[in-house]
């Protein structure tokens, strides 16, 4: 992996995970006006376990890829970088994004400005990262 490899997708992983606890805070708040409020521990264990949070997992695992991908990083090692970029592309596209995670994701940058921000720093990210894309 190049320098610049890694400098990208580390300044993504970073971004991800920002747009991540965003979307986490978010979700929270909608989660507590129904069931009150929750200590960090509590959070933790509802995060794993109740599907209200199960939409989140397509952000956590393209973070947990990246950790992967950054890890096990080595000369004879050939990480596609490229294929990471589009799949955090294809993530936080909202107009690609299907099913539950769509729904929630749209919704949360139609309630909060933070999500809008958290998103707008990704998709800046993105739009100067490498792709495999044909043009």
């Amino acid at each position: 992996m190049t320098s610049e490899e890694r400098r990208t997708l580390d300044d993504l992983r970073r971004s991800l995970l920002h747009l991540h606890k965003t979307m986490l805070d978010w979700e929270r708040e909608a989660y507590e006006r129904v069931h009150g409020r929750m200590s960090p521990g509590g959070l933790l264990g509802v995060v794993m376990s109740d599907p209200q949070f199960a939409w989140l997992r397509p952000i956590s695992e393209l973070i947990v890829r990246i950790d992967a991908a950054v890890d096990r990083d080595a000369p004879d090692t050939v990480i596609d970088v490229k294929t990471i970029v589009e799949q955090a592309r294809t993530v936080v596209t909202p107009d690609l994004a299907v099913g539950a995670f769509g729904d929630r994701y749209r919704a949360a940058l139609q309630e909060s400005p933070d999500a809008v921000l958290a998103h707008r720093a990704v998709t800046r990210l993105l739009s100067v990262a490498p792709s495999s894309r044909t043009h």
